[in-house]
């Protein structure tokens, strides 16, 4: 029987998403073109949904209760690599909800289509939440930037001041990102295990043709997007977080391990 180690998890945070994100009128998020760059198309096993299921479907729209999903107000576009390897760089799109004043909650998909598939998730919270949780298990944090990232809020009219008022607040946050599908490896079916993601610290990591795509398709640049924020001055990166930058990290990986309190 193999069992992994045990590891502080304050490694698995990383300085967030911004180091990737733009910040555009939520309006712009019905834009076509606004689409993943990874295998966009490519559907997942089964037929087409007959005129049964998606009577269904519209009915429980109407019926049912979406409080979770109508509470998502920011959606943001960036980027994430997996932990271990800087070479696997996946495309993002993030529909997130204000929690608290000191924390987020993002779920990830590879598109904002209404075909888009569910990927991964991410926690955000306050670097005033970070400090607190010093000493506990906090790999997986890293301190975000405002490097490549595209994000829109709820409202259609939203001015550059409140923009920048957002990406002010989430410069100073941490976030833990874990993708549930490996799509850049399958885009077919979620195969494999959940990995853990981190975000880009500096310019020129992010692979410069996934980049200059997402712009075209967005309509829009991410040199005229940090130019409009250079006032927002990164901040210092609190101990523990972005801990790949050593050339060491955390990752999953599957071990065998024996059924606790098991029942047959």
């Amino acid at each position: 029987m193999n069992r992994p180690a045990a590891c502080g998890c304050r490694r698995a945070f990383t300085s967030s998403i911004l180091k990737s994100v733009l910040l555009l009128p939520f309006a712009s998020l019905f834009v076509p073109e606004a689409r993943a760059q990874h295998n966009l198309g490519v559907p997942p096993p089964g037929s087409q949904k007959s005129a049964k299921s998606k009577a269904l479907d519209a009915g429980a729209d109407v019926l049912q209760n979406r409080k979770p999903i109508d509470a998502m107000s920011a959606y943001l576009n960036g980027f994430h690599f997996y932990a271990d390897d800087m070479g696997r760089q996946v495309e993002a799109h993030h529909f997130c909800t204000h929690v608290t004043e000191d924390f987020h909650q993002c779920v990830i998909f590879d598109s904002n289509e209404s075909n888009a598939k569910l990927i991964g998730i991410e926690y955000i919270v306050s670097e005033r939440i970070f400090k607190i949780a010093a000493g506990r298990r906090k790999e997986a944090l890293a301190q975000p930037s405002l490097r490549g990232e595209v994000g829109r809020t709820r409202r259609a009219a939203h001015s550059r001041s409140r923009r920048n008022a957002l990406m002010q607040d989430l410069v100073t946050t941490y976030g833990k990102t874990w993708h549930t599908w490996q799509i850049d490896r399958d885009a077919s079916l979620p195969l494999g295990i959940p990995q853990l993601m981190m975000g880009f610290t500096r310019d020129g990591q992010i692979n410069p043709p996934m980049l200059d795509a997402r712009d075209t398709r967005f309509r829009t640049s991410t040199v005229e997007a940090r130019r409009k924020r250079a006032d927002i001055a990164e901040p210092q990166v609190v101990k523990g977080a972005n801990a790949w930058e050593s050339g060491k990290t955390v990752q999953l990986t599957l071990a065998e391990v024996d059924v606790r309190n098991l029942r047959r």
